[in-house]
């Protein structure tokens, strides 16, 4: 049995993941989430549930979050009789690995520092497949030493590679940067597979042409051969493509930093939310052009 206890708030589609694996490494973990159906199956291979936030990180060493967006962050770390924050001491280190804003983030880890915890942000590229086989990717932001502590931690949950960005909240923003850049690829291949389908130029031909040149990134390749099989499985939902896009949008202005092309292309993600493709994978924006 690994000596560490760690936390795993949020049992969603990544943090359920996250948490079988580090039962797969031997960990004792303690789950939380606001519906304990969700927990079961990590109950039956002998995690424990935690009724709050608070009792999973008192029972804990290392306590884990991944959540939907900042409100649930901050009702799990700082509501006022149940957060997080009030299980943790100073021997303990807690771990935001959500996809958040900025702000948000060095707003916590202040709080949290006021404990004497230990703090990161360190939130991961990759999603469920990626999580399955133990190839995330983590962008850390806070302190070497900190990280140092846990590195172990990050990878049995599913961190193939982690990169130490900097400060508190600079992971966050790395991870920011990266999801609006993979939007406003995925964005601009949709809507060119719309065009030359309207002169006649199949998905399947445009694609086989594109996939041979450097101008396409593996990840936006990916995408394209799912437009083309019609493959919109959630992956990464367009409900939390336009949260991310929103996240970047105020993390720039909290900044005073332009990103034109980032705001243009959120107005896209909306027309699919509208449109009913919200609970879709990214790819489903295709449906706007093609």
């Amino acid at each position: 049995m690994n000596a560490k206890t760690v936390a795993v708030m949020g049992l969603g589609a990544m943090g359920s993941r996250l948490a079988h694996n580090l039962i797969d490494a031997d960990y004792s973990v303690v789950v939380h989430n606001r519906t304990i159906e969700k927990a079961q199956p990590l109950v039956d291979r002998g995690a424990t549930f935690a009724t709050s936030p608070r009792a999973a990180a008192e029972q804990s060493d290392v306590v884990l979050s991944m959540v939907t967006d900042n409100e649930i962050s901050r009702q799990v770390w700082l509501a006022a009789e149940t957060g997080a924050i009030l299980g943790l001491t100073p021997d303990k280190i807690a771990i935001e690995m959500s996809t958040l804003t900025v702000d948000w983030i060095r707003e916590l880890g202040a709080a949290i520092a006021q404990s004497g915890a230990g703090f990161l942000d360190a939130p991961v590229v990759g999603s469920r497949p990626q999580a399955e086989v133990r190839k995330l990717i983590s962008l850390v932001g806070g302190q070497a030493e900190t990280l140092a502590q846990v590195g172990s931690v990050l990878t049995d949950a599913g961190v193939a590679t982690t990169h130490h960005v900097g400060s508190v909240g600079q992971g966050m923003a790395m991870k920011l940067a990266i999801n609006a850049l993979f939007g406003i690829q995925v964005a601009a291949l949709a809507e060119l597979l719309g065009m030359l389908s309207q002169d006649g130029i199949s998905p399947e031909k445009a694609m086989e042409c594109l996939g041979d040149l450097p101008v396409l990134s593996p990840a936006a390749k990916g995408a394209g051969s799912l437009m083309v099989s019609q493959n919109h499985a959630p992956l990464f939902p367009i409900d939390l493509v336009e949260k991310d896009f929103r996240y970047v949008t105020q993390t720039a202005q909290s900044l005073e930093a332009r990103i034109p092309t980032t705001a243009a292309v959120i107005d896209i993600y909306r027309t699919a939310i509208a449109q009913g493709h919200g609970s879709e994978n990214i790819t489903g924006i295709v449906q706007l052009f093609v």
